[in-house]
């Protein structure tokens, strides 16, 4: 027989249930929690139609917490009150959406509202990680717990293992719009992300007149096409992302105002500051016509898709087999806070929308805050130092 107490359902009195214990709680009539084996749940006893039923609300964490199982009693003897038999209830529960459908009905009403390529890793994302791990599970039963679980297994790749937790959010809050789960139940609430190593490389000096070197030989010898070396010249001079550059239009540039209007940029329309050396590379660069890229590729009509592998060719001959293209943007803002840029600064040459973003170049900004201090300091003491030392 159980050991039944009395006192009001809190989470210390729920988490102090020990197997074959029952709580009743003193401030609604019928209501507690029970631990048989594993978390306590959260239970209804009641009379319906003349009737004593047992009523399951759910496991003890989230979304079901003392508060939740107790507005959820309540709501089920207001609903009793009126002449409802909960029983239709748990008949539509057991027949709620399974999560593969909840997110496919996301990606069909919330993904016109992603760029085209950020909607392509939402579907990827939803396809590959997150349907084998809740796909056939209803979309209303998930807690923190399981989302935990899933997101714990990703630790060997930090990167992934948040963006699956944003995505999943995502969804998880618009099943909240939909009445799919109830109103503040988020799962994936409160749950830390992993901290992701942010791989930096800059190319140094050195680095910079070799890779140069490597360039100018292979353009002189018609050894690779100029599409691909303009390309890798204008993401060191530009400092703009390789998919702004690959899919830029003649007809986003303009030369005479020595910048670039990037009408869909990763974080909306953007404008691309062109120093004289990135200028002078787009004049140089021969059109197609017909072709509205500036980077063309192998057809008449279309634009360079992969410029991954010619970099790799340019990389091994200049002894930068660790550089990837992405670092030639690092390599951009570094040059950029050697030179005395502030972080701010940085980001709107960069085009960042979230100043977040820019902090990785925090040290190198401090460096050049460093440097200019030193030097004001040296200029100060020396027009301060008495007349008879300077002699």
């Amino acid at each position: 027989m159980s050991d039944i107490k009395s006192a009001r359902v809190t989470s210390a009195t729920v988490n102090a249930l020990q197997e074959g214990q029952t709580l009743r709680d003193i401030e609604v009539k019928g209501f507690g929690a029970r631990r048989r084996s594993g978390a306590p749940s959260y239970f209804l006893q009641t009379r319906v139609n003349g009737r004593l039923r047992w009523m399951t609300i759910g496991r003890h964490g989230s979304p079901w917490t003392p508060a939740a199982a107790r507005k959820e009693a309540l709501r089920l003897l207001a609903d009793i009150h009126d002449g409802h038999d909960p029983a239709h209830a748990k008949w539509t529960r057991r027949n709620a959406p399974r999560f593969a459908e909840v997110a496919d009905a996301f990606l069909v009403d919330y993904g016109p509202k992603l760029k085209p390529r950020t909607r392509e890793e939402y579907q990827r994302l939803i396809e590959n990680a997150l349907k084998p791990a809740f796909g056939m599970r209803h979309a209303s039963d998930l807690s923190r717990a399981d989302v935990t679980s899933f997101h714990n297994k990703l630790a060997a790749t930090p990167r992934k293992a948040n963006f699956a937790l944003a995505v999943l959010s995502k969804i998880m809050s618009w099943a909240e719009t939909q009445s799919i789960r109830p109103e503040n139940t988020n799962p994936c609430t409160g749950i830390d992300r992993f901290r992701e190593n942010q791989r930096q490389r800059f190319l140094h000096k050195a680095e910079l007149m070799r890779l140069g070197e490597v360039l100018a030989q292979l353009e002189a010898g018609d050894e690779e096409s100029p599409y691909v070396i303009a390309a890798i010249r204008l993401l060191l001079l530009t400092g703009a992302r390789l998919n702004e550059i690959l899919t830029l239009e003649w007809r986003y540039v303009d030369l005479d105002r020595s910048l670039i209007l990037l009408p869909d940029s990763k974080t909306g329309q953007k404008p691309v500051f062109l120093n004289q050396a990135a200028a002078q590379v787009l004049r140089d660069l021969p059109r197609v016509s017909g072709n509205p890229f500036v980077i063309v590729g192998g057809g008449s009509t279309g634009r360079l898709i992969n410029l991954q592998k010619p970099w790799r060719r340019i990389r091994a001959i200049a002894k930068l087999d660790d550089v990837r293209l992405h670092d030639l943007r690092h390599s951009f803002a570094s040059l950029a806070a050697e030179r005395g840029a502030s972080l701010p600064l940085i980001g709107k040459l960069l085009g960042h929308s979230n100043p977040q973003t820019t902090q990785r170049y925090a040290h190198l900004v401090a460096d050049s805050v460093r440097e200019v201090n030193e030097g004001v300091g040296d200029q100060l003491i020396d027009l301060m130092r008495p007349s008879r030392e300077r002699q």
